[in-house]
């Protein structure tokens, strides 16, 4: 059985958004499309992104499996506006290695992509292999992520004296 994938895009990926949107539908997961619904060549992807950052973040916290996938033009932007939500931490993924160690070492919950990048089925590719892949686990990475979280909440991370 599928997750809920939230979804959120700009002008930039439109039309990609419909055809991701069917193809997680298709392979069984609840997808959520946070926007934009009609092409405005002068729309903003941070609140489409932020929005759907939020809900992965919500999900997430009431104990449903839920990932985010954003894209744009570049999918930098995209990355950028999901990891101002806190509980999000977003991965630009460009190939099979990056979408794989996203999720293994980062426990990444949120996938960002350049439509303008990638074919549709080498960004299908992408994106499926970002959910089939899972945390390590490994307490190197559990560590890492647990420093990111405490900056994250509290501007610190204990026994490092950060240069503010």
């Amino acid at each position: 059985m599928g997750m809920r994938i939230h979804i959120a895009t700009d002008h930039a990926g439109l039309d990609f958004s419909k055809d991701v949107a069917e193809h997680l539908s298709l392979s069984g997961h609840d997808v959520i499309d946070h926007g934009p619904q009609s092409f405005d060549p002068d729309d903003d992807y941070p609140s489409f992104c932020i929005s759907a950052a939020q809900a992965v973040a919500a999900d997430q916290r009431a104990g449903e499996e839920a990932l985010g996938v954003v894209f744009g033009g570049s999918g930098n932007g995209e990355q950028m506006a999901a990891n101002k939500v806190a509980g999000i931490r977003a991965a630009l993924v460009w190939s099979v290695d990056t979408a794989v160690l996203a999720r293994e070492h980062n426990d990444a919950n949120v996938c960002a992509l350049g439509a303008r990048q990638h074919s549709i089925d080498e960004a299908l590719l992408l994106i499926d292999t970002f959910i089939r892949a899972s945390f390590s686990g490994e307490p190197r990475h559990e560590r890492r992520i647990a420093q990111l979280a405490e900056y994250e909440t509290t501007g610190a991370i204990s026994g490092f004296s950060l240069n503010t």
